[in-house]
């Protein structure tokens, strides 16, 4: 059952770290200002050794954007933060050094790993269970573990610290908004559910393309990859909410259990030369900003043959979905930005003689980052009326009024792990993609090239 004690200390291990100010201090501050983490404290521990100013600056200036637009009552709660918060420079790898400072906090302490994977998990192997009180909430980034054997290990070692709904592995690209979105969409609607299987559907495609490039984040992004950094956690979680079964509840125990159980039944299957692809960009331009090869960036090593552009063809060998491609793409330094689920239906099966018009299947596609529907369908139009013309509804869906990294936040500190990935689910996105990056790094499929800028390699289609 899910804990519903809330969170008195968050605890930000990696405080002086990228993430930490660019996105989780300002998804915290508005979560403050919209009065949902009253009397919190807020701690920072780092390897950098930051005096109390410095960690002070940095949290003044995450929470400045907040700070302008809350009520009264948000700004007092934000100013007490910033009057009580405190830094500490520790090495969270070092025997007794985090256990020792989580003795010292205010529980329930909610315990933040805002670090690169492989120093997250020697930080846990380093607490020994009697180090964490009753209660602490550990919070994991993605990538949870490099590879299915590496997750299993990690979630073996966690197992020993804290029961599994005080466990977050956080994926911050789903947000609960998003999610009830897609839900209310196919089960609250009788000309929907009906057709959403494999008699309809002729293929689903989950697409995040990018253009950004690198943007300095060599030192992960070369070691990850496409693969790695975005469809082996969040679009393969957008997938499993399209194709699951209707739950009994949007409680996290029934919604996840419908994700995990078509998660299970999900693979890639070789050959990988034609169930997969991958790409990396060359020198070009976005937007007049001149971006160099990513071979040639700082920090990358050209040997890797890390992708920036990748796609892979799901199967779900299941009642509802055999025989129906679920396409999950993501790619850096493109020239069109695109975060949509697409969902084409089968042709009817006769159209009768005298109408005209109809060259392509209706789709559906739904927006992410503003959550937007967009639905295809083909209607008589003006003038000769047995000429079908093809018209757009759209919609604008449900927006949270939290930033993404708050409404994980907002999770971790009621104890509601709706948004977190489950242990099982962890190893399971794992499992799928485990066999295709073996087969890249034997060099079994082509690094093609595309140029910053453009829609991908000549000769892929969208």
């Amino acid at each position: 059952m899910t804990s519903q004690t809330t969170v008195k200390t968050l605890l930000i291990l990696g405080a002086s770290g990228d993430l930490t100010g660019r996105l989780l201090l300002p998804g915290l501050a508005r979560l403050v200002a919209r009065g949902h983490a009253e009397g919190l404290t807020l701690v920072g521990a780092g390897s950098d050794p930051w005096t109390e100013d410095q960690w002070l600056e940095r949290v003044e200036a995450s929470f400045a954007a907040a700070d302008s637009e809350a009520e009264a009552d948000g700004r007092g709660e934000l100013k007490r933060i910033r009057e009580t918060t405190s830094y500490h420079q520790l090495d969270v790898t070092a025997e007794g050094q985090l256990a020792g400072l989580l003795g010292q906090l205010a529980g329930p302490v909610a315990v933040y790993f805002a670090l690169p994977p492989r120093i997250s998990q020697l930080a846990c192997e380093a607490l020994a269970p009697e180090q964490v009180p009753q209660g602490t909430r550990l919070v994991m980034e993605k990538p949870f573990g490099s590879d299915q054997e590496s997750a299993r290990h990690l979630n073996k070692v966690l197992a020993t610290l804290a029961p599994e709904d005080h466990i977050h592995r956080v994926d911050h690209f789903l947000g609960k908004a998003t999610v009830l979105n897609i839900l209310g969409l196919r089960f609250a609607n009788t000309f929907l559910e009906p057709v959403w299987n494999r008699e309809y559907i002729e293929k689903v495609e989950v697409i995040f393309d990018e253009d950004l490039a690198l943007e300095g984040r060599a030192r992960y992004y070369d070691g990850a990859g496409a693969l790695r950094d975005m469809i082996q956690s969040h679009l393969l979680q957008i997938m499993a909410l399209m194709a699951i079964e209707p739950p009994a509840s949007v409680d996290e125990r029934d919604l996840r259990d419908a994700v995990a159980t078509v998660l299970r039944a999900s693979s890639i299957k070789p050959p990988y030369t034609e169930s997969t692809r991958r790409a990396r960009y060359t020198a070009g331009s976005i937007s007049g900003r001149e971006i160099p090869n990513y071979a040639k960036e700082e920090g990358v090593d050209p040997s890797r043959n890390t992708e920036t552009l990748a796609e892979v063809q799901v199967d779900i060998d299941n009642w509802r979905w055999q025989g129906v491609p679920f396409i999950l793409r993501s790619g850096k330094a493109l020239g069109d930005k695109r975060k949509e689920a697409v969902v084409t239906f089968r042709p009817v099966p006769h159209l009768p003689r005298g109408f005209t018009g109809v060259d392509a299947p209706n789709q559906l596609r739904i927006g992410f980052g503003p959550d937007t529907l967009q639905f295809d369908v083909d209607v008589n139009g003006p003038g000769n009326v047995l000429d079908l013309d093809r018209v757009t509804l759209q919609a604008e869906l449900s927006a949270s009024e939290l930033l993404p990294y708050g409404e994980v936040l907002e999770g971790v500190l009621t104890g509601d792990p709706l948004l977190s990935v489950r242990a099982d689910t962890a190893e399971d996105c794992w499992r799928i993609v485990d066999p295709v990056l073996q087969a890249w790094a034997q060099g079994n499929v082509p690094l093609e090239e595309y140029r910053a800028g453009s829609s991908g390699p000549e000769g892929w289609t969208t």
